[in-house]
């Protein structure tokens, strides 16, 4: 008679299992990674005062069709270490000459890069400033406004690719 040999490994010994539960495994590690990323990661777009941005559009209306009015457009340009960055204004009636303007440059999904930057007018008309880093990557929204917040222009500007960003006032519609 044959007698087989039944010897066999205990089942941690074996391959298979241990294949069969790498998946599982593996998927419920990379939740609790994702729940973690979840609750420590800062959500940018989303707005805590959602009602009172809402209610300020037609301020910004109003700012836009006062620029408008005054057939504002700008030219900004960054200098070659990506921080001094020098700007041209000019409107309907020549170039207009506040003391001084207020530069948003607002980056569309991280507001942690955001930055804000006072352009000083110079004795060539140009109005100088300085960024606190240089802008790196992507599309960026530049907004430009005096300091009274009467008007604004706005635009978008890429500033690896393009060399200056145009800014001109919005058309608005009723």
């Amino acid at each position: 008679m044959n007698t087989l040999n039944t010897r066999s490994k205990p089942w941690y010994r074996e391959p298979w299992p241990w294949i069969l539960m790498a998946g599982p495994a593996i998927v419920v590690v990379a939740g609790f990674v994702t729940a973690w990323l979840a609750v420590t990661s800062n959500d940018g777009l989303v707005e805590d005062d959602y009602y009172k941005q809402g209610l300020a559009v037609s301020q910004r209306l109003a700012r836009d069709q006062a620029a408008a009015s005054l057939g504002l457009s700008a030219e900004l340009v960054a200098g070659g270490n990506g921080v001094d960055l020098r700007l041209f204004l000019i409107g309907n009636a020549g170039p207009i000459a506040p003391e001084a303007l207020q530069l948003r440059v607002v980056h569309p999904t991280r507001a942690g890069a955001d930055q804000v930057v006072t352009l000083k007018r110079d004795a060539a008309g140009f109005y100088v400033g300085q960024l606190t880093a240089p802008l790196q990557g992507g599309r960026w929204h530049v907004l430009l406004e005096d300091e009274g917040h009467r008007w604004r222009i706005a635009g978008d500007w890429h500033p690896q690719e393009q060399g200056a960003a145009r800014l001109r006032a919005a058309t608005v519609s009723n």
